[in-house]
């Protein structure tokens, strides 16, 4: 059974950082494309980041450009997101996702694999 869990959330000062894990079980993630996405509430699911199964080629939204990072750690099984410089419209629970067919959208359908999500919180 696969299963992707993410850690690192919490409470963060508007202008901080924080890093979210996602580690995998069940399955290695080098043959898979991942994703963080993110939900406000009352907001739909929006895409955050992507980065290829090498490493080399990363996506992000407009919102978080210049301010988060993706990586992976394919020994480890892990990807994250760097996220600095947070604001309140960061606020939301973040999702890792898994892409283990050969697509290249940040459509939420591309994604087979789904974690259970971290809260990120930035008071205003």
């Amino acid at each position: 059974q696969v299963q992707l869990v993410e850690s690192g959330g919490g409470l963060v000062q508007a202008g901080g950082s924080l890093r979210l894990s996602c580690a995998a079980s069940g399955r290695t993630l080098y043959n898979d494309r991942m994703g963080w996405f993110r939900q406000a509430p009352g907001k739909e699911g929006e895409f955050v980041a992507a980065i290829s199964r090498s490493g080399s080629t990363k996506g992000y939204s407009d919102s978080v450009k210049g301010r988060f990072t993706i990586s992976r750690d394919n020994a480890k099984n892990t990807v994250y997101l760097q996220m600095n410089s947070l604001q309140p419209e960061d606020t939301a629970a973040y999702f890792c996702s898994a892409d283990t067919g050969v697509h290249s959208t940040t459509a939420q359908t591309d994604f087979e694999y789904w974690g259970q999500g971290t809260q990120v919180t930035v008071p205003s």
